[in-house]
């Protein structure tokens, strides 16, 4: 019985041939962690099936407009609360989501994504990537971004 060749070859993407699409999400009505979670694949680039390489950064930009208008399941409003420690002794600061939507919705949508991306060096670069507007105004018009429905 004869041998054949081994013809099979794997191609692997390199980090030069990346394209970065421009994607836009309506935050209207929308549960807050279902945002967020959808936002960090198209940040990291998970969507792109065949060409995903997990160690090359493959993301995208993604705007989220009307981040006022997220909306928080059950009683999220009343009891979920957004840490900071500032390094001082007695530095752990506390403030309520709702109180923080009410005066910064971006803030809450960065650390709920933010919570989404993996814990490697790569959660800046992709957090970098992603532009929150409060309304539906937003000044990336030019680059033509596909409107996503969550």
């Amino acid at each position: 019985m004869q041998q054949r060749p081994m013809n099979n070859k794997t191609t692997w993407k390199s980090a030069k041939k990346v394209t970065r699409d421009w994607y836009e999400f309506d935050a209207t009505g929308i549960p807050l962690g279902r945002l967020a979670g959808a936002v960090a694949k198209y940040l990291i680039g998970k969507m792109k099936n065949v060409d995903f390489v997990p160690n090359l950064d493959m993301g995208n930009f993604v705007i989220v407009i009307n981040a006022a208008a997220a909306k928080l399941t059950g009683q999220k409003e009343s009891y979920v609360e957004l840490n900071h420690y500032t390094g001082y002794p007695s530095g752990l600061r506390k403030e309520k989501i709702s109180e923080l939507m009410k005066k910064n919705p971006a803030k809450v949508i960065v650390s709920a994504v933010k919570g989404m991306l993996p814990d490697n060096k790569m959660k800046d670069t992709f957090l970098s990537r992603l532009h929150i507007f409060v309304d539906a105004n937003h000044p990336h018009e030019a680059q033509k971004p596909t409107k996503i429905t969550v």
